[in-house]
């Protein structure tokens, strides 16, 4: 018997997987994916079909003051904006394997309130 390793990075990987074997972006509904480091927030907008990054948006040139979970709110909002711009209306999110709550719960909401539908 196999047995798995209860180390952060690998139950990520493995819950990864699991969310990608069932999303996927299409031109119609890009992927949202959602990457978090220690620091930082990054989301994208991906369309699988062509392999082709439509928007994205990062934490990085936000002011210091503000609480990560602000920022990720900020970035979810931008990712919103410029989605809008290029003309995309729903997504389909794909979390990366974090688990749906703080910062990744936050880029959501603020991606919804931006006006993604998903």
């Amino acid at each position: 018997m196999k047995t798995l390793s209860n180390t952060k990075k690998e139950a990520r990987t493995r819950r990864h997987t699991r969310v990608r074997a069932k999303v996927s972006g299409t031109e119609a509904r890009p992927r949202l994916a959602v990457f978090k480091s220690n620091r930082y927030m990054y989301a994208q907008l991906i369309n699988d079909d062509l392999g082709v990054t439509i928007a994205s948006a990062s934490d990085l040139g936000v002011k210091e003051g503000k609480v990560k979970t602000e920022r990720a709110h900020a970035v979810g909002t931008a990712l919103a904006k410029l989605a809008k711009a290029k003309g995309v209306e729903q997504v389909v999110f794909d979390r990366g394997g974090f688990l749906y709550t703080g910062r990744v719960k936050a880029l959501a909401l603020g991606a919804r309130e931006g006006g993604l539908i998903f």
